[in-house]
C-alpha cells in the first residue's frame, strides 16, 4: 500500500494531504445517473462501485460559484478557525487530521492551514475512504496505526446531513477496535443535523467546496470500493481528473478562506472560548426532521432524503432528483441549487421556515427505474 500525493495524484499540493487512496485514474467507472440510480435501487449495484459523469457547470453556475465564495469565505475561515481550535485542545498540538475523502478533505487542507497560521503547528493530514454501508478503509487506519498514536487522530467532513456517515464511521471504528481503537468522534465545518460536539458552526450555509465535484476538491473523484478493482491489500480507490485542470478552482478555493485568516484571529479566540463553554451536545434532531420529511412524502428510505445545503447540491449534481424542498427564509445560500434544479427540470418546492432545521432538502427520485418520469 503506498500513498499518493500531489500533483502526480491530485492537484493539491504533497505538503497538504497524503491520499491513502488506489490511483484508478486509468479505468472507466463512469455511468450517467440515470443508468447508476436505476442499478443502485433495483439492488444490482452498490453506489460506490461506480463513479457519476463529473457535472461540467456553465458560465451562469460558474459565475454564482464564484459570487458565493466571495460572500462565504469570511464565514468559512471562521468556522474553521473554531472547529481547528476544538479539534486542539481534544487532541493536542500532536493531533492528525484524517478527512473523509473527498468532501472532508478540503476542510482537512483548511484546517491544516489554520494550525500552522494560529500556531506554527505542521499537522499531518492525511484522506481516507468511507463507504456508507461499507464501512471506512480498514487497510488506511493499519497505514495510520503503524505511523502514529490512534488516539491523536480527528477524523474530519465537511458538513453533516442526517447524521449517516457520523454513525456510518462510529460503528465502522467500534469494529476495528479489536484490532486497533481509535477516538470515534467527528469534526465538521457546519452541523446542521446537530450530530457532533465538534463543528464550527450548526448553521445550514452554502460551503463553495460543495458547489462543485472534482474541480473543488483537487480533482479526485468520490471513492470507489468495488471488489474488480480493489485488492485485500488495497486502499480504496479514486480518480485524478487531470483533464479537468483547466477548470479547477481548488486553491481558490483554499486561498480565498486563507486569506481571512489573519482579519479574524482575535474573533475566533474570543468565539473559541465561547464555544468550548457551550452545550454542543448533539440532539440528533436532524434525523428526526428527516423522518418526517420522509413520512409526508411517502418515501420509505431515508437515504433518499438528503438534508442541507451540501446533500441537495450532491443529489443535483450526481443522483436523478424527484424534488428539492427550500425554506422561504434562505436566499442566496440556495441560488446554486435553483439554477442546478432548473437545469434538471427539477421542481423547487418553497416551505415555511419552520419546517425543518435545514436551508433545504433534496429528495432522490423514490422509484427509479430507466424511463421513469421524473
Amino acid at each position: 500500500m503506498t500513498p499518493l500525493y500531489g500533483p502526480r495524484f491530485g492537484s493539491y499540493p504533497a505538503e497538504d494531504v497524503t491520499w491513502l487512496l488506489k490511483d484508478l485514474s486509468d479505468v472507466r467507472l463512469e455511468a450517467p445517473a440515470e443508468e447508476r440510480e436505476a442499478a443502485v435501487q433495483s439492488g444490482r449495484a452498490h453506489y460506490a462501485e461506480s463513479l457519476p459523469i463529473e457535472y461540467q457547470p456553465g458560465p451562469a453556475y460558474l459565475r454564482l460559484f464564484h459570487q458565493a465564495l466571495e460572500a462565504s469565505a469570511e464565514r468559512v475561515a471562521h468556522a474553521v478557525g473554531l472547529v481547528t481550535e476544538l479539534v486542539l485542545r481534544e487532541r493536542g498540538p500532536d493531533a492528525v487530521l484524517v478527512s473523509l475523502a473527498r468532501a472532508g478533505t478540503p476542510v482537512g487542507v483548511l484546517m491544516r492551514r489554520w494550525a500552522r497560521f494560529a500556531h506554527g503547528l505542521d499537522l499531518p493530514h492525511y484522506a481516507v475512504s468511507i463507504v456508507r454501508d461499507r464501512g471506512i478503509d480498514r487497510n488506511a487506519l493499519r497505514y495510520l496505526a503503524a505511523r502514529h498514536d490512534p488516539a491523536r487522530v480527528m477524523f474530519v467532513d465537511g458538513w453533516t446531513g442526517k447524521g449517516a456517515i457520523a454513525g456510518e464511521l462510529a460503528a465502522a471504528l467500534e469494529e476495528h477496535a479489536a484490532e486497533t481503537r481509535f477516538p470515534g468522534d467527528l469534526a465538521v465545518l457546519a452541523d446542521p443535523g446537530r450530530c457532533t460536539p465538534l463543528h464550527g458552526t450548526r448553521d445550514d450555509f452554502l460551503i463553495p467546496s460543495a458547489a462543485l465535484n472534482s474541480t473543488v476538491s483537487g480533482l479526485v473523484s468520490r471513492t470507489v470500493l468495488n471488489d474488480d478493482l480493489i485488492g485485500p491489500g488495497d486502499f480504496h480507490g479514486a480518480k485524478f481528473y487531470r483533464e479537468l485542470a483547466g477548470a479547477d478552482v481548488s486553491v481558490v478555493f483554499l486561498d480565498a478562506v486563507a486569506a481571512w485568516f489573519p482579519n479574524i484571529a482575535d474573533r475566533v479566540a474570543k468565539d473559541a472560548s465561547d464555544l468550548r463553554a457551550s452545550d454542543r451536545a448533539p440532539d440528533w434532531s436532524g434525523w428526526e426532521a428527516v423522518r418526517r420529511v420522509a413520512a409526508e412524502h411517502g418515501v420509505d428510505d431515508l437515504n433518499k432524503v438528503k438534508p442541507g445545503v451540501g446533500e441537495t447540491t450532491r443529489v443535483l449534481l450526481r443522483r436523478v432528483p424527484w424534488k428539492v424542498l427550500a425554506r422561504t427564509d434562505v436566499g442566496d445560500d440556495l441560488a446554486h441549487i435553483r439554477l442546478l434544479a432548473a437545469e434538471r427540470d427539477v421542481p423547487v418546492v418553497d416551505v415555511p421556515p419552520d419546517a425543518f432545521p435545514y436551508a433545504c432538502m433534496g429528495l432522490v427520485h423514490p422509484d427509479f427505474a430507466r424511463g421513469a418520469v421524473q
